[in-house]
């Protein structure tokens, strides 16, 4: 079996996967930019949710732009606005809806980077956010601009780019209130400084901010109320509809097979039972109407790609017969007892629910999950 050659990076950053898509769409659209943004807020727009497969035309140079984000317009064209506008913008929702892909996305269209990023834990603190010092410049020479390390936050704020915070809920609440200044004063104070020019760092034009919140971490670090009134909060939901996920589940299992180095051999038949059961599942009610007992774990499309990858790589890898279905029953028990164990109960239920009732209804690739309910176990 021949395989792919090994890329250099696991994960390529969009402003270095699109570069050509970004550059295209620099000369494509020369109308009005707000300060500091490489690409016009309608070619943003068009950068994350593609050109619908019209190859737009530049001189001699035509393009059909890929779809990248799965989701509403209306949304994607709202966030633009809020960064056109220099406002934060807080993407929240549940685990696996594509919030941080949608951040990346819009950071690397408007300014180039989406690197310039602070991932939020319990131990994130208030210099990850602000600035550091070389304590042997620091030393060596006191206090000065040169000893300064900036955080990723204050990179973009002189340099009118996007920050991205990741999970701010995950922030404890003092480290959350440093954001609380910095987008409304716009500046930050270094008293270490006091008395220079470089006491006071300002932002330039075309700095904002993105910020993650998972849902399901509410309550682990509640934002206060000042600083939400510094962000326009946007909800990412699941994807609407069936054809659109499948479209991506298999889009991306396939590019994770491939980092893989294997050969891709899930069939959509497979595929659309996968995603199907993830949306029966997560919705609490089947395509038909029927009733779903939903497990606590969140049955979002990231999960749903990594399931499918797995099918992928253990068909290239391990499946001799190629039975690629087989391995379904399996791999949603690994899902759904993620977060309680008891929640194989509640797969079983759907079993015993929906997919026999898609067996008894003739349903070929229904009556062979169902024969293969033993898989389960009890």
């Amino acid at each position: 079996m021949s395989t792919a050659p090994a890329p250099d990076r696991q994960i390529v950053l969009p402003e270095d996967r699109y570069a050509a898509e970004l550059e295209f769409l620099a000369a494509y659209d020369t109308g009005p930019r707000p300060p500091g943004w490489r690409l016009t807020p309608r070619a943003v727009v068009t950068f994350v949710l593609g050109s619908n497969g019209e190859k737009l035309k530049h001189g001699r140079r035509s393009l059909a732009v890929e779809r990248k984000f799965v989701g509403e317009r209306a949304l994607v064209e709202r966030c633009v606005v809020t960064l056109a506008g220099e406002r934060g913008l807080l993407l929240v929702g549940e685990p696996g809806t594509a919030k941080s892909m949608l951040s990346e996305l819009l950071a690397a269209a408007v300014c180039g980077t989406s690197a310039l990023t602070v991932q939020g834990t319990a131990g994130t603190t208030e210099d990850q956010l602000k600035y550091g010092w070389n304590y042997a410049l620091l030393l060596a020479k006191g206090p000065s601009r040169e000893a300064l390390v900036p955080s990723p936050v204050l990179t973009a704020m002189t340099g009118g780019a996007v920050a991205r915070v990741e999970e701010v809920t995950r922030c404890l609440p003092e480290v959350q209130d440093a954001l609380v200044s910095l987008l409304s004063e716009r500046r930050i104070a270094v008293p270490e400084l006091a008395g220079s020019p470089d006491a006071q760092i300002h932002a330039a034009p075309g700095f904002t901010l993105i910020a993650t919140a998972n849902l399901r971490d509410k309550g682990v670090s509640e934002m206060s109320a000042a600083l939400k009134r510094r962000f326009n909060f946007e909800t990412v939901g699941p994807i609407g509809d069936l054809d659109a996920e499948i479209d991506l589940v298999r889009r991306q299992s396939t590019a994770a097979v491939a980092r893989a180095g294997a050969p891709y051999a899930v069939d959509d038949a497979v595929l659309e039972a996968l995603v199907t059961a993830f949306r029966d599942l997560r919705t609490g009610r089947s395509v038909e109407g029927w009733d779903v007992e939903r497990p606590s774990t969140v049955m979002s499309t990231a999960e749903a790609v990594s399931v499918a990858t797995a099918l992928g790589v253990s068909a290239a890898y391990l499946d001799g017969d190629g039975d690629v279905l087989g391995r379904l029953p399996g791999q949603l028990v690994g899902v759904v007892r993620k977060d309680d164990p008891s929640d194989a109960a509640r797969l079983l239920g759907y079993w015993d629910g929906a997919v026999r009732r898609r067996a008894e209804r003739g349903s070929a690739t229904w009556r062979t999950l169902w024969d293969l309910r033993p898989e389960l176990g009890d």
